[in-house]
């Protein structure tokens, strides 16, 4: 028997179409902005650029899409991925949602900058759906121009991969092309607008439905068509939960609720903060998705918010992700009601986001802590002490429990040697006063007595944890100085750091100054701190 042959042109992809084919699409071609009503997707091509260029593929997305890397280096994939024609199989389409957006309800949003490309079935049979973001204007762009800069581009295309290498669930990144135009965009919202380089990016997920998805049809009355695509939906994503049916509605919205409260506990985990969790970049199938003005925890700080957006209120804070993803699940369950019509079961399905956030938190943070199982006990008050700890002052978290691993098991050891491994993770040498230096090391001597009656051995602990607390995460300095590159036209570091971060919990000889606390130059620069909304 002959090998299978390797796919070797875009054109050879095989692609099912099943979203245009199955759901009801707008009647309107013409690609204007408006209210679309009783449709869950609108035609739409992307719009063209004038000259294209390859920035950075991902070789791992590459190859679960049967894409080999010549083929990503070709002229052919610029102009694809571009947006500038279609490959063979390619049906181009903007999908229609809504969302809460800070708490407030929104109406019609909608794929404003993504255009879907298709639905992709490579030689596993797996499905992945191809949507460019940043490839012009759709019917839901309101008052944008469907577009998207450099510097954010840059920012998505290395958070999807460095999230996915991490373990945390998230859509994937297969390209980043520059258009060879520029965007105009106010970054600061202080009525100075300036010319950017554009460019797109090429999301790639089994799916792209949002809890918002179901909440426009519900808020609309259109009943009809949100049984439509959640019957949709489970079919094509969920096939294992059964045919639809009230039953299994319920039993697809407590499997949505696990899958939120999983992802959010590896949000906690690394210290990613999304920045801007509205309803409408809520995953059904508990993904991180849209990756705008998220940012990296760096000194330990449960209010920090990493959108200006959200400064005031800071409701995306990073201690208040867990609280938001109970919340917009509770919006997804009013917009199935219609569906089921049991305000009591739909209550009983959301329990399981609780137990499970706080079934996997535990876990997680045993794991942090290098610690075979988490014991209520002992370990609930050990973890809220440490997290009142690294408050105290400004402790880099990536740092500090990557560096904990070395602490030496001597609960008579003096201070200064307890601490010694964990120096480089304090920003502000002089706030670690007599009194701080006391409270840690009391805490640290409580740490070790719990991990000696644990009773595995060192090295098992530490790998435990090495494995938990990646060494490299993608900073917020380390994405603005690769965009800062590649805004001169170097791309260099936007390829260094994607192959830095394909490794987050190893050690990388000659790659140390990745895992480097944030320099002071970043305290307060744009984009190193906080950013905008703005694409």
């Amino acid at each position: 028997m002959t090998p299978a042959k390797k796919k070797s042109r875009l054109d050879d992809l095989n692609f099912d179409n099943r979203f245009i084919r199955e759901l009801p699409g707008d009647p309107d071609s013409t690609n204007t902005r408006r209210q679309v009503f009783n449709a869950c997707y609108s035609r739409v091509l992307p719009t063209s650029v004038a000259s294209p260029y390859n920035i950075a593929y991902s070789k791992e997305v590459a190859a679960f899409l049967d894409l080999p890397a010549s083929l990503c280096e070709s002229e052919e994939f610029v102009q694809i991925f571009s947006g500038n024609r279609l490959a063979a199989g390619m049906e181009s389409y903007a999908t229609c949602y809504g969302g809460h957006q800070f708490g407030n309800w929104a109406g019609q949003l909608g794929d404003g900058r993504a255009i879907n490309l298709g639905d992709v079935i490579n030689q596993r049979g797996e499905r992945w759906t191809l949507q460019l973001k940043g490839a012009g204007l759709t019917p839901y762009s309101r008052s944008a121009d469907g577009l998207a800069v450099l510097r954010s581009s840059v920012r998505e295309f290395l958070c999807s991969e460095a999230m996915h290498h991490l373990g945390v669930p998230t859509t994937r990144a297969l390209s980043l092309i520059g258009t060879g135009e520029t965007v105009i965009r106010d970054m600061f919202y202080d009525g100075n607008p300036q010319e950017e380089p554009g460019a797109v990016v090429c999301r790639v997920a089994p799916s792209f439905t949002r809890f918002g998805h179901f909440q426009i049809f519900t808020s609309r009355g259109e009943v009809a068509s949100l049984k439509q695509l959640l019957d949709y939906t489970l079919r094509t994503d969920f096939p294992h939960l059964g045919e639809p049916s009230p039953a299994v509605y319920l039993a697809w919205f407590e499997e949505v609720c696990r899958r939120t409260a999983e992802m959010i506990v590896h949000w906690q985990r690394v210290g990613f903060v999304h920045g801007v969790m509205n309803t409408d970049n809520m995953s059904v199938l508990g993904l991180t998705i849209d990756y705008g003005p998220y940012g990296w925890l760096e000194n330990f700080d449960l209010n920090w918010t990493p959108n200006t957006t959200d400064a005031a209120e800071r409701r995306y804070r990073y201690g208040n992700q867990p609280s938001i993803g109970y919340w917009n699940l509770g919006q997804l369950a009013n917009a199935i009601f219609p569906l089921i019509e049991q305000v009591e079961l739909l209550q009983q399905a959301i329990t399981s986001y609780k137990k499970t956030y706080e079934q996997s938190w535990q876990r997680m943070m045993a794991d942090k802590l290098g610690l075979q199982a988490f014991e209520h006990t002992t370990d609930s008050p050990l973890c809220t002490e440490l997290l009142t700890v690294l408050q105290l002052v400004e402790t880099d978290m990536t740092i500090f429990y990557r560096r904990l691993a070395e602490i030496t098991l001597n609960a008579e050891s003096t201070d200064e040697e307890l601490m010694r491994p964990l120096l480089d993770a304090y920003y502000v040498p002089e706030q670690l006063t007599a009194d701080y230096q006391a409270r840690l090391c009391l805490w640290l001597r409580a740490y070790i007595k719990r991990v000696q009656a644990d009773g595995q051995p060192d090295a098992q602990r530490r790998e435990r944890m090495n494995a938990a607390n990646p060494l490299y995460v993608l900073r917020n300095y380390l994405a603005q100085l690769a965009i800062d590159k590649a805004g001169q036209g170097d791309f260099s570091l936007v390829n260094e750091l994607l192959d830095v971060l394909r490794h987050p919990y190893d050690e990388q000889p000659d790659k140390g100054k990745f895992a480097e606390k944030r320099p002071d130059w970043a305290r307060q620069r744009a984009g190193c701190s906080m950013l905008s909304c703005s694409s």
